[in-house]
């Protein structure tokens, strides 16, 4: 599963921006964006790049959700059961170092 965390362009310069996720700014590529962004617009960032930007009427509910998400408990959650992975033997000792 893959994440993209929502956050506003703080400036344009060519095919990167600044962007602002909560106080926390980063530079980001622009190239993968699918429609001109400007700052103040909310962009969607996976991996260091703008996929989307996030329509005006639909930033609240984006930011909510966000928020939801950051303020979940999921303490008592139980892990995944590790794979067991096949023990490894070498064929020779190492050197000495």
């Amino acid at each position: 599963m893959c994440l993209g965390a929502p956050g506003v362009i703080a400036s344009v310069d060519g095919d990167t921006a600044v962007v602002d996720f909560w106080g926390v700014r980063r530079t980001v590529a622009l190239d993968l964006v699918d429609e001109p962004v400007a700052v103040g617009d909310y962009v969607l960032v996976h991996v260091g790049f703008a996929i989307r930007r996030i329509p005006a009427e639909e930033v609240a509910e984006t930011l909510a959700f966000f928020a939801a998400m950051s303020a979940e408990d999921l303490e008592g959650l139980t892990p995944p059961e590790p794979a067991t992975a096949p023990a490894v033997t070498p064929d020779a000792e190492e050197p000495p170092r």
